[in-house]
């Protein structure tokens, strides 16, 4: 990475397009420019290359382009050691189009820190893939991030289609009743919303992709799908169930109160916490502040209500109940989420499909989140179902 901002920020004025496969991994750029902004204008004043970086063909690669160049390393300098980083894309990399960067389900919510870094610049979802294969595009690109479709290509697998209401289990491979169930990609319906299955040229057979979509239209008539959320991002205490969508919807509102206090969320996951009884939901959230003002207590408090408050009404009956504990929001330290994602490539994920997981079960993560929390906050109140009715009031 260092070598590639190097690089780049050399060929500054060439740069028309920025990006990463997943929003997240171009937000962690971002940071890492702004943590070795000094560095990398050393060594442009300089012409050479950080002695960390080792690899003898990265250096030899990176020496091919790299001259001195101080007006340069001064420009840069003047860009990065200003208060604000709004705009830093566009403020370094001025011919720069769009942000090639996929932004659907729950890569929704980095949209607000892109457009600050890149000045409202278009974020351009061009493709829908996973390391199981390509499944197809995004034919307009330049589309609001709200209303992207993928058309799938028929050539690049066979595609089967599994109702969502007719799923009854989690492993890869279909049941025989689940097999019957299957709609091909010139059956599927407008509207629905479907289980993708894939059988691939590598000898993958009627795989479980995982992911849920959405029938947004056709192209003549080829079907275009939104991408709604990965399947098996659950939380559960008693018997309610959270999904992806419900709980990417509900932190959301949650965050909105840091907005207040010129503060957002970077990243966050959650867990289902049983250690107690009851058991309760927890929410690990990094976030970041523009100013040195101190975000008051009742502030989180008042987040963690609001998650709760936009949650299911399974979940709200469990907590009038009390089968279900308040929930609780642990901010952690900054660059948390960093070493969470350094953790899962050295486990052998890959990065250009890491994703920041939704909903964290495995140990060591819990105790590396654990570790790095500084704070602590519990839903003050809760909130009351009434049987029969959908509307939600306030006990106090």
């Amino acid at each position: 990475m260092y070598s590639q901002i190097l690089c780049g920020l050399y060929q500054n004025e060439q740069v028309l397009r920025v990006g990463a496969v997943f929003a997240s991994g171009f937000i962690r750029a971002v940071k890492f420019l702004e943590k070795h902004w000094v560095r990398l204008c050393h060594d442009i004043r300089k012409g050479t290359i950080d002695g960390e970086i080792t690899d003898p063909n990265v250096r030899e690669a990176v020496m091919k382009i790299l001259k001195p160049n101080p007006k340069l390393a001064a420009f840069v300098e003047s860009e990065c050691n200003k208060e604000s980083w709004k705009g830093i894309i566009t403020r370094l990399w001025p011919n720069t189009k769009y942000v090639d960067v996929i932004v659907t389900g729950t890569m929704s919510q980095y949209i607000p820190i892109l457009d600050y870094y890149s000045n409202g610049l278009p974020l351009v979802c061009t493709m829908y893939a996973s390391s199981e294969c390509y499944f197809g595009l995004n034919l307009n690109p330049l589309c609001d991030p709200s209303e992207v479709s993928y058309t799938l290509i028929p050539t690049m697998a066979y595609f089967e289609f599994l109702p969502l209401n007719k799923i009854d289990g989690n492993a890869d491979s279909i049941s025989a009743t689940e097999q019957e169930h299957l709609v091909d990609l010139v059956d599927v319906e407008l509207g629905q919303e479907y289980e993708l299955v894939v059988t691939t040229y590598a000898g993958l057979y009627r795989y479980r992709v995982g992911d849920i979509l959405r029938v947004a239209g056709f192209k003549n008539k080829a079907p275009q799908f939104n991408f709604i959320c990965r399947k098996n991002v659950v939380l559960s205490i008693d018997s309610d169930k959270t999904d992806e969508v419900e709980l990417q919807n509900a932190v959301k509102n949650g965050s909105n109160h840091l907005s207040n206090y010129n503060a957002s969320l970077i990243d966050y996951t959650s867990s289902a916490d049983t250690s107690t009884i009851p058991g309760h939901y927890i929410l690990y959230w990094e976030i970041t502040k523009n100013n040195q003002n101190p975000i008051p207590d009742s502030v989180y408090e008042e987040c963690c209500f609001t998650v709760e408050d936009s949650l299911n009404s399974v979940y709200r009956q469990g907590r009038i109940t009390e089968s279900i504990g308040p929930l609780e929001i642990k901010v952690v330290e900054n660059g948390t989420f960093d070493k969470v994602m350094d953790f899962a490539l050295s486990q052998g994920a890959s990065i250009n499909q890491y994703k920041t997981p939704r909903c964290v079960k495995y140990g060591p993560i819990l105790e590396l989140l654990n570790s790095k929390t500084v704070s602590s906050f519990f839903s003050p109140k809760c909130p009351q179902w009434v049987p029969g009715h959908k509307k939600w009031c306030t006990l106090d």
